[in-house]
């Protein structure tokens, strides 16, 4: 698991720093038995929600918060689409349509 091994060590405590986490949050998309092996395999503790269980379970309140942030940045047809070679015009472009959608998120929340 590449994605694992890419984890940075953890700062925080005094001492020598945790490289792993302890817990793994997922969604349904990863409730396999192979998953639930390497992560324990690794000294991690598999927290995935269930196919099929309801969500009593306490997983889920925060739920699509990376697939809603792009739905609302696709909302800006020249970053659906990357038109721009240069990088730093890209990520230019991507800091205005976050202040975009940031002023309109605290319009509407007063």
């Amino acid at each position: 698991m590449p994605l694992l091994d890419a984890i940075p060590r953890i700062r925080g405590v005094r001492g020598r720093p945790r490289h792993r986490t302890g817990r793994l949050f997922t969604d349904r998309g990863y409730d396999y038995d192979k998953y639930r092996r390497l992560l324990r395999a690794r000294g991690i503790t598999p927290k995935f929600a269930r196919k099929g269980a309801t969500h009593g379970s306490g997983l889920g309140k925060t739920r699509w918060v990376v697939e809603r942030t792009f739905v609302r940045l696709h909302q800006f047809k020249r970053l659906r689409i990357r038109y721009e070679i240069r990088a730093d015009l890209r990520l230019g472009l991507l800091q205005l349509a976050c202040n975009i959608i940031c002023s309109r998120r605290l319009r509407t929340s007063f």
